[in-house]
């Protein structure tokens, strides 16, 4: 089965038919098993496992976890730093 596409239109409500013949591809859907792309095979347990998310609550917890997986080097100290900006007028 291909790429079903239907349009519809602001305010216009399935009739029956459209709403069952929608419920009966879901279900047919539902029944068929996942084909993986040769590109992006099923990952391994211990490949999802690997997987960290990139949006962190707090700037300390992203450091934290930045240092766990060595992308941060731990022996560099915060530094303070003068910023200047010259503004053109």
């Amino acid at each position: 089965m291909g790429i079903v596409r239907t349009t519809l239109e602001d305010g216009k409500e399935l009739t029956f038919e459209e709403q069952e013949a929608a419920k009966r591809r879901i279900e047919a859907a539902s029944k068929r098993s996942y084909v993986y792309d040769p590109d992006c095979p099923l990952l391994t347990l211990e490949q999802l496992a690997e997987f960290r998310p990139v949006n962190y609550a707090t700037m300390e917890e992203r450091t934290k976890a930045m240092k766990e997986a060595g992308i941060l080097d731990t022996e560099i100290d915060e530094q303070e730093v003068d910023l200047k900006i010259a503004v053109n007028k």
